[in-house]
């Protein structure tokens, strides 16, 4: 009973303090998010054991060179920069995931501006400089915790894939 008043009053000096109340992180949006390029996925997402283990910390999307890259859902660019000489963008979006594409050949976004799902943010570049096939590394990731993306995107449509025979008459 006593902890049922704490928090209220607790919530009460923050406000009168000016300090915003940490809002509660909504859960990922599964299965909405956009393609950002259009392509086989040529490498899975593998989770490192710890925060600075090796694994896959994304998916690539083979794409040639300079094809655009469409922000896979709408948010806020929180980076947009060079990294070790290679281009990088992060985009925060208000259900808690950062997504990142890396390895980009241009930059389209700036650091603060709000993007649009499907918004183009820039071109994709080469990919991981150990892998000869052109791609995209599509990451993704709440706090510390790395996301397997396929899990946020759309369903690929397969129903140009499925072909089904005629049924066979009356013998």
């Amino acid at each position: 009973m006593r902890i049922q008043r704490v928090v209220p009053v607790a919530a009460v000096v923050l406000a009168v303090l000016g300090v915003p109340a940490s809002p509660a992180r909504a859960a990922p949006a599964w299965g909405t998010y956009r393609w950002p390029v259009v392509g086989p996925v040529i490498n899975g997402f593998l989770q490192p054991a710890s925060p600075y283990g090796s694994g896959h910390r994304g998916i690539d999307i083979a794409v040639p060179i300079d094809s655009p890259v469409g922000a896979a859902a709408s948010g806020v660019v929180a980076f947009a920069g060079s990294v070790g000489g290679s281009l990088f963008v992060s985009i925060d979006h208000p259900d808690g995931v950062r997504t990142t594409y890396s390895w980009l050949s241009s930059i389209a976004v700036r650091r603060g501006d709000h993007v649009s799902a499907g918004e183009v943010i820039g071109t994709t570049g080469h990919g991981h400089p150990e892998i000869p096939l052109d791609h995209l590394h599509f990451g993704a990731r709440t706090g510390d915790t790395y996301l397997d993306p396929m899990l946020l995107l759309i369903p690929p449509d397969l129903s140009s894939l499925i072909r089904l025979a005629p049924l066979a008459g009356p013998a």
